[in-house]
């Protein structure tokens, strides 16, 4: 939260809005509210403040709410179900931010009235692990689509819930594009932070079987996977994964793992911050340029000491900032940039990992010494 400038310590504890004094954040359910991240609250005008370098975001994200929560138990989740002892679920921290609660109805309604629908060039429902996520998710997107219909919607899926069928149906309600969080690369790393190592109910395999539906149902360019880097993964490991996902037809979205305050990986050390910048590099030149992970070269602990193209060619394409950018759904100008700018959900502003805006000198310098190793930070 160190991001936001102008936000009271009150409005914070308070979940930042609440349309009706009377209803307690405990009682907010969707589809009637949604939960949003604060840069989205930021740029609605629910929340006074501003954040670091940034006009806040392009993507309205909104998450299905319930009091009881997410029934999953991810290691590195603040919505975890682990939690539920020791916060409200509509007032835990996730992706280091707070996510405060609205009437669906408000925010759609102040994105037609204002200025706003200027500034979002997309809107994402986040789907959880929840009996009614399924269909509200419909109904939100159903509502979205007749009254905001120039705005594109992505689907953050819950593929545990989720069958062929209902990709189907999102497609033809209008959802343009359609994401798996797959999170952890390997098989063992899932089982371990996602699967029965944490009574969660997640599977490997079914996530990567409705991925192979997105590619059939949405098509090429119009899917994609979310990949967290640094939770004990190879570089060599995620960037096949990358390509695997890019051979598809979809796109990779990448976060560098930062731990989550109040979750079970919150001893876990963020994402070393070389194989961060050698890896957003190497997507970057897969989804992008054409490169492929075998043109890459290796060393024996599978960190990437070549990227497959020459210096002179490789060099402006570091200069262009678009490698270390937020990646995620894209906006309406250029494919490359990602409308989901998720401003600092991934580090501190201080020592930004995901850039949700253009880097400048000052900041390319500093990558280019993060990924050659001459200047080596992990801490928090």
């Amino acid at each position: 939260m160190d991001a936001v400038a102008g936000s009271t310590e009150t409005a914070q504890r308070l979940n930042f809005y609440r349309p009706n004094p009377q209803v307690r954040t405990p009682e907010m359910r969707s589809p009637e509210y949604v939960q949003m991240s604060t840069a989205a609250a930021l740029t609605l005008g629910l929340v006074a403040g501003a954040m670091h370098r940034t006009a806040c975001t392009h993507c309205l994200n909104l998450l299905v709410t319930y009091p009881e929560g997410c029934r999953a138990n991810c290691a590195y989740c603040g919505l975890a179900r682990h939690r539920e002892e020791t916060r409200d679920y509509a007032d835990r921290n996730f992706i280091r931010v707070d996510w405060p609660t609205a009437r669906t109805d408000e925010v759609i309604a102040r994105v037609r009235a204002g200025g706003d629908r200027g500034r979002f060039q997309r809107m994402c429902i986040s789907m959880i692990t929840h009996p009614r996520s399924n269909q509200d998710s419909f109904v939100l997107l159903e509502k979205w689509v007749r009254a905001v219909p120039e705005v594109p919607v992505s689907i953050l899926s819950n593929p545990t819930t989720l069958g062929c069928d209902d990709l189907v149906r999102m497609k033809a309600t209008g959802a343009d594009i359609f994401t798996v969080a797959l999170d952890a690369v390997t098989p063992e790393i899932f089982e371990r932070t996602r699967g029965k190592g944490v009574d969660s109910p997640h599977d490997y395999a079914r996530y990567w079987r409705t991925l192979e539906w997105a590619a059939e149902v949405f098509g090429p360019e119009k899917f994609g996977a979310h990949l967290i880097c640094g939770m004990g993964e190879t570089e060599r490991e995620i960037l096949e994964v990358v390509q695997r996902i890019r051979d598809m037809g979809g796109h990779n979205h990448m976060f560098a793992f930062f731990p989550e305050q109040g979750s079970l990986m919150e001893d876990w050390p963020p994402v070393d911050r070389g194989q961060w910048r050698r890896v957003q590099l190497a997507r970057f030149l897969i989804d992008y340029a054409g490169r492929r992970v075998d043109e890459m070269r290796f060393d024996a602990s599978d960190r990437v000491t070549h990227f497959g193209l020459p210096r002179e060619a490789l060099e402006p394409i570091i200069a262009s900032g678009k490698p270390f950018r937020t990646s995620g759904c894209p906006g309406k100008d250029d494919s490359e940039v990602s409308a989901c700018n998720r401003p600092y959900g991934d580090s501190r502003p201080s020592d930004i990992l995901s850039f949700p805006f253009a880097p400048a000198k000052r900041d390319l310098q500093k990558i280019r010494r993060q990924m050659d190793g001459s200047e080596v930070r992990a801490g928090r």
